[in-house]
């Protein structure tokens, strides 16, 4: 079937949800909500018309996520006017998007890497940014989300592999939202088979967004020693290594005293804590595939449980 008759079919209502790659097979219900247009783009790869998508000139604060399944794929930080009549990005969400060279043979096609959404090109050597890269977008292949106004605070533990702990920080209420990543390393942007390594400086971590009007930091704090054994010195449970140490990384001296004061309390009380506190560095977020990890393959952690260890 032509690509023109294929779309000819598509406006006029037809269902293509029999035929569809395997890759999109999961998001049936979602595509049954996409419009003729945002199908055309996402699951054809049809161009929208240069100029005339809602993102072309849009500069607020936020993220832009996948029309069809919701992954976070680019910042507005990393937004800039390429004057080329599509959103136009020098950097993405680590391992959010997927590059594939086109059939042209010419350009390179990027999708995003959770579901296989068509979201449009990437150029490289054009100049625009010092990043020197292009991801020339499609607006209809993006739903942007504002910032939150609302003053949210953050929080950084590495206690194992950051599956588990991520799984059991996100139970508290008062917590927005947990992403893996990786900290206390040098090196920028670190992959995740670079941190496997145990030899950056890049401990797994966990970046806890929370609500401070509904939940403080020592109790976020007291949570993470019960969660993972912080008396185990060469990794957690069955996974052994430097990148899997037992850390908090605080921001500033509240934190590291209320860390410090749960230590106490917990040598008090006869355990030998390995738990180190470090300064805060840079937090790069893991790989897509890494992310809600235990909800999307519906398991439960197998090193991480709770221990109650207060009063």
């Amino acid at each position: 079937m032509s690509r023109l008759l294929l779309l000819t079919l598509l406006f006029c209502g037809v269902s293509f949800a029999d035929t569809l790659p395997a890759t999109f097979k999961p998001f049936k219900a979602a595509i049954e909500k996409l419009t003729p247009q945002e199908k055309a783009v996402m699951l054809y790869k049809v161009t929208e018309r240069p100029w005339s998508g809602a993102y072309v000139d849009k500069h607020d604060k936020g993220v832009y996520r996948c029309k069809l399944c919701g992954a976070v794929l680019y910042r507005s930080d990393d937004k800039f006017d390429s004057h080329c009549g599509w959103p136009s990005f020098d950097d993405a969400i680590p391992g959010a998007v997927k590059e594939i060279p086109d059939k042209d043979g010419v350009r390179t096609e990027i999708v995003c890497a959770h579901c296989g959404a068509h979201l449009g090109h990437i150029f490289r050597g054009e100049g625009f940014t010092p990043k020197n890269v292009r991801h020339c977008v499609n607006s209809l292949s993006l739903r942007f989300e504002p910032a939150k106004t609302r003053a949210y605070a953050t929080a950084y533990f590495a206690g194992g592999c950051f599956w588990g702990v991520e799984y059991e920080m996100e139970k508290i209420e008062g917590v927005i939202d947990v992403v893996s990543g990786y900290m206390g390393g040098t090196k920028p942007h670190p992959s995740y088979y670079e941190v496997c390594r145990g030899d950056t400086g890049y401990v797994e971590t966990v970046e806890v967004r929370y609500d401070p009007s509904k939940v403080d930091y020592e109790t976020l704090a007291k949570r993470f020693f019960e969660i993972h054994d912080p008396t185990q010195r060469d990794g957690q449970g069955p996974d052994i290594g430097a990148q899997y140490h037992s850390i908090v990384f605080v921001q500033n001296l509240a934190e590291r005293r209320t860390v410090q004061k749960l230590i106490n309390y917990l040598k008090k009380r006869g355990l030998d804590v390995a738990t180190r506190i470090v300064e805060a560095s840079q937090f790069y977020p893991a790989e897509a595939y890494h992310q809600d990890y235990y909800k999307r393959h519906r398991k439960r952690p197998y090193c991480h449980r709770r221990v109650k260890r207060f009063d």
